[in-house]
């Protein structure tokens, strides 16, 4: 046992002062590419500075760890040990985001250990699909809150049936004694052909007695942060 460790330990090697920059180096310019990438790819509140600049420096400070890894076996397995204490809790706001901490981890590792041709090649690759389908986006859906007299209740439902043609998908229907309230759910898309071939959603349930209130939300998948 100890004669394996023994040769474990020495199977180490040096690396010269230019090649320890080299990866540095190139880590950094695709840690750039990643930069621009997430930045073209998100907009609005969803785009987060200090997350773009945190991609950066994660795949530079990656490079750096496998710089070090990568010549010592020895050194290896105790920097897993000393990594596997390390809990990390950040609230993610798209799921692409999980992506692109992939990607600098994965450019971080080849360029550690001098493999600039899979780096470069994987990145190209990933930074075109990113410009091509990084701004695809889930179809919102829209929420409506309906809330009046429970003697008007049959004239809700055949108004909200009759206008959205049987495509808004009920999701509750809160009764009290004297009122009722209803939530609907339906897609951006059937709300928007439906705003646009009638008259105001709003106006059509304000014509009929009793109704409280009419309330629309927009929901999507994005964590507020």
């Amino acid at each position: 046992m100890k004669k394996a460790l023994l040769e474990i330990q020495e199977q180490t090697g040096s690396l010269t002062t230019n090649e320890i920059i080299m990866h540095i180096l190139v880590a950094t310019f695709i840690g750039f590419c990643i930069y621009v990438s997430y930045h073209i790819s998100h907009s609005g509140t969803i785009y987060s500075k200090k997350f773009n600049v945190s991609l950066v420096m994660l795949t530079i400070l990656t490079a750096t760890v496998m710089t070090v890894i990568g010549n010592n076996v020895a050194l290896s397995l105790g920097m897993v040990g000393a990594l596997s204490i390390v809990r990390f809790r950040t609230a993610i706001k798209d799921s692409r985001d999980t992506a692109y901490i992939f990607w600098t981890v994965i450019v971080g590792i080849c360029c550690g250990v001098g493999d600039y041709v899979v780096a470069g090649v994987g990145s190209a690759i990933t930074f075109i699909v990113m410009l091509i389908l990084g701004n695809v986006k889930n179809d919102n859906r829209i929420l409506l809150v309906i809330r009046g007299s429970r003697v008007e209740d049959l004239k809700i439902e055949g108004t909200i049936f009759e206008y959205y043609k049987h495509k808004a998908n009920l999701k509750a229907k809160n009764t009290s004694k004297n009122s009722v309230e209803y939530i609907y759910e339906l897609t951006k898309k059937v709300y928007n052909k439906a705003q646009k071939d009638n008259d105001s959603i709003t106006e059509a349930l304000y014509k009929i007695k009793n109704v409280d209130y009419v309330n629309i939300v927009v929901q999507n998948d994005e964590i507020s942060g």
